[in-house]
């Protein structure tokens, strides 16, 4: 579903302009795409924002410009990194029943088998979905999995209406055994020790070491 955001028709850009739009509590936005001259917008901060919240990375909003709606689907927001706050909003023109391309994240959902390690190789994917239909994730169920376990594109289940965009083979989750710390340590040494690195001995090993080596000189 769509949120419905009443905007205005900007004429002012700029740097200084966008200021004092934020100044207000407004957000500066542009809506691309059909052909159609970008249009320069002006939108409520505080819908405007609980829209994107809510809608997730690819929020679609119902934009009335002049009195007239507008499906927009969200492209690129940019937020202060202090304030957390939104600055500024690309989106990208659509009609209902088009078809268009998005990034989906992938959430996983259950718990892995004991002592396994999970690691999301590809964090999200794309797919071609219809505009009003657009999934917000693609949940993968790794409940139980075992060690060796291994899911690929192939073997995710897309919301209907939606169409991969990926290769098939692609990694999506990779469940391993975990590697204890013991075995670290050892392949550590190992791989030190074949790259030629020594460590010098602790402080209270240096008199010892150096009592052995003066006991294998006088030996000598």
């Amino acid at each position: 579903m769509s949120e419905k955001i009443k905007a205005e028709v900007r004429s002012e850009f700029g740097k200084g302009a966008a200021r004092r739009i934020r100044r207000e509590d407004k957000v500066p936005a542009v809506v691309y795409g059909h052909g159609n001259e970008p249009i320069h917008l002006t939108l409520p901060g505080h819908d405007t924002m609980m829209a994107i919240k809510h809608g997730g990375a690819n929020a679609l909003l119902e934009l009335e410009i002049d009195g007239k709606p507008q499906l927009a689907l969200t492209k690129q927001v940019q937020v202060d990194p202090i304030r957390r706050v939104i600055e500024h909003v690309d989106f990208v023109a659509v009609v209902k029943g088009e078809k268009v391309t998005v990034e989906v994240p992938v959430h996983l959902n259950g718990e892995a088998a004991r002592e396994t390690l999970v690691v999301t190789e590809t964090a999200t994917i794309q797919l071609e979905a219809e505009a009003t239909h657009i999934p917000e994730f693609v949940e993968v169920d790794i409940e139980g999995a075992e060690a060796g376990t291994q899911i690929h594109a192939s073997d995710l289940k897309l919301p209907q209406g939606s169409t991969l965009l990926l290769d098939e083979e692609t990694l999506i989750v990779n469940v391993t055994a975990q590697i204890s710390q013991e075995a670290l340590d050892a392949e550590l040494e190992e791989a030190e020790a074949e790259a030629g690195i020594e460590h010098e001995a602790p402080a209270e090993e240096a008199p010892a070491a150096e009592a052995a080596e003066g006991e294998a000189d006088a030996e000598e």
